[in-house]
């Protein structure tokens, strides 16, 4: 990936926090990968043996979604910022469905960072009110972060 996406990568997880009122300094790792690598994840933490276009390793524990919702927070004792998890998502995967949608390489990493972040923060989209919720932050965002949504 370029160094500009490198870039916008940071700025979306940032939006979600800020979006989400996250009011300690926190660390997100990204690794961006292929797609053997990210089917190889997939299948042995999720048990699916196929690939995916991104992941999310959640590192802390809410009781509901959403930073109000955080019950116990460990923060590293040499930095002091929460490790709030790790995304892996896939440089080829997002290629090609930027080119299925119809969307800039930009848009679609951005959408997968801000989708995989509010899964950091424990969101889920296991039923359609939670898909729906997860669908409607992502949106907003990706609008105030300047792109044009045309609900996808």
């Amino acid at each position: 990936m370029c160094g500009y996406c490198k870039k916008l990568m940071k700025r979306a997880v940032v939006w979600v926090l800020l979006g989400e009122k996250v009011d300690l300094a926190c660390t997100v790792d990204i690794l961006v990968t292929d797609n053997d690598i990210i089917h190889t994840y997939n299948r042995d933490y999720r048990g699916l043996d196929k690939t995916t276009d991104v992941l999310s390793f959640p590192m802390q524990i809410f009781d509901r979604p959403g930073w109000n919702g955080l019950c116990a927070a460990e923060c590293d004792m040499d930095t002091g910022y929460l490790p709030l998890g790790d995304i892996i998502i896939s440089a080829e995967a997002v290629r090609k469905q930027a080119a299925e949608y119809g969307n800039s390489v930009l848009y679609e990493t951005t959408y997968l960072i801000i989708h995989s972040t509010l899964h950091l923060l424990g969101y889920d989209h296991n039923n359609e009110a939670n898909e729906k919720t997860m669908h409607d932050k992502s949106k907003k965002i990706m609008q105030e972060m300047g792109f044009a949504i045309d609900d996808q």
